[in-house]
This record gives C-alpha cells, structure tokens and sequence, in this order.
C-alpha cells in the first residue's frame, strides 16, 4: 500500500516530462521558416505545373503542324501518318509527365537521385514481372517497324475483329463494330490479319430449288448488275458473270463475286443480296427459306 502513492507519482513525472519534451520541441519549430518554405515550395510545384502544360501545349502544335505539313509534301497513306502522330504525341507525353514527377518529387524533398540509384536493386527483384512489358515493347517495336497495322485499319487479331484505334510500343487498342473497345498487350499478338491492306472479295450465294430456271435467274442477276454498279465507287473489280454451284441438302446456288475497297465490302455485299433477292421475288422466282449464305473475305 505504500508503494502505490509512490508509483503514481512516477508515472506523473513521466507523463510530464514527456508533454515537457513535446513544448520544447513545438516552441523550437520556426514556424515563420516553415511556412515560407511550405509556399516556397508550393509555388514552384505550380510553376512547374504550368510550365508542363505549356511546353504540352507547344509541343502538340509542333507535333499537328510537322504531320500536316509532311502529308501536304509527300504522297504517304493518311492511316500511317496516324500512327505515327499518335504515337509521337504518346512518347512526348511520357517524357512530359516523368520530367514532372520528377521535378515535383525533387521539390518536395524526396532523393530521386538516391531512389534512382537504388534501382538496381529493386529492379533485380522486379525483373522477373517486367518481363512482360519488356516483350511489350519489342513486339510493338516490331509491329510498327513492319508497318503491320495502322490506325483506321479493320483487323484481326487472336478472336478480335474491329478497327484500330491506338497502337504504340505497349499495347494495341482495338474498337469492335459493336462498339466495345479492346486493349491488347503487344506481347500476345503473334499473327495480325489486316483487312485494309488490298481489295475485299464480297462472295454472294444465293441458293436455289434444283428445278428453277438457271437462264432466268442469270438474266435477273445481270441486269440488279448493270443497274447497281455504275453508282458504286467502291467496286474496284466487277462480277465477271453469274456461276452456279452445289451447295448440298439438294439445292444449288448462283454465285456472285466482286471486289471493293477494304472496309466497304460489308455494304456492298448487304446492299446486292436484298437487290437481287427482291429482284428474283418480283420475278416470280422461289428461293428457300433457308438462302442466307454469305462471306466478305
């Protein structure tokens, strides 16, 4: 019992010199030093910060006035200089935002110069996990080297078809005709169909009950032919006449195959089958109910 008066009082003239300890060390901060520091320092994290938007700014009409006075001089595919304006503007911005980072990191008293330098070390233990974009890279070097793709061109790559959008040395950004927008890492893309590179085959197959008269659905065919045609631009190789084939269940097919531009063989194709089958129904002739067989390849 005559112990606990004694064991309070320590634990008091321990709390007290520790609220001692945190006064002196609260009376010793210069409080005038440190918030002319603070706005200091916060100024030049806003001089930097406008310097950044205005260099990005010159730098982006730099950029749009050199491609658009290269493609004025030279006779180059407009989807080519698109890739290669795109990823101009993709490499200047990267180098943009790491001149930031850095300068921010440098201002508000982080060692960059040290993290840096510890680099070694940690990108050991990294090296490994960034094997992955280190193949990013590569591939998308390549890809652009070979000039495989560009923006604008319909594509196939792996199971996706659709539009490229971007592509630079990471990734590849495809649009679907359904609207989704794919992002493919360069690594994954081993074979690359480019749908936009020549004339399209539009390939139409109309079938046909065995006992219809061949002569008359030509002769139909033909004439859908020679009205359509002359109003189509993108046909680039027209149909050198109507052919029929075996298509098995019994039935055969007239078969129809021009070439367009890439891109517009979709409409086109969609376009001649509803004109020559609302052509052969006014004719009197019967199709099956089965007749959709078409391909754009």
């Amino acid at each position: 019992m005559d112990n606990r008066p004694e064991t309070i009082d320590n634990i008091g003239d321990g709390i007290g010199e520790d609220l001692g300890a945190f006064e002196e060390f609260w009376n010793a901060i210069d409080w005038n030093a440190l918030a002319a520091s603070v706005i200091i320092g916060a100024l030049k994290i806003l001089l930097a910060v406008i310097l950044f938007f205005v260099v990005k700014k010159i730098g982006n009409v730099v950029i749009e006035s050199v491609f658009k006075r290269y493609m004025k001089n030279k006779n180059t595919v407009p989807n080519r200089l698109n890739t290669l304006y795109k990823l101009a503007k993709n490499i200047f911005h990267s180098i943009l935002y790491f001149f930031l980072v850095y300068s921010i990191l440098e201002i508000i008293g982080i060692p960059v110069g040290t993290l840096v330098a510890s680099a070694g070390v940690i990108g050991l233990a990294l090296s490994l996990g960034a094997q992955g974009f280190v193949s990013d890279i590569v591939n998308g070097f390549m890809i652009l080297l070979e000039k495989q793709l560009d923006v604008g061109d319909v594509v196939t790559v792996g199971d996706v078809t659709g539009t490229v959008e971007d592509v630079n040395l990471k990734t590849t950004k495809l649009k679907d005709f359904d609207g989704t927008v794919h992002f493919i890492p360069n690594r994954v893309i081993e074979v690359i169909s480019n749908q936009s590179r020549s004339d399209m085959r539009v390939l139409i197959l109309l079938r046909l009950y065995p006992s219809t008269n061949l002569d008359k659905v030509r002769e139909v065919l033909e004439q859908v032919n020679a009205e359509l045609i002359p109003n189509q631009s993108d046909i680039t190789a027209e149909p050198t006449g109507v052919s029929f084939v075996p298509v098995g269940s019994g039935q055969m097919a007239a078969q129809v195959i021009m070439y367009t531009k890439a891109g517009s063989q979709w409409g086109v194709r969609n376009l001649f089958f509803e004109e020559y089958v609302e052509a052969l129904s006014q004719n009197g002739i019967e199709l099956p109910e089965i007749n959709l067989d078409l391909t754009g390849q």
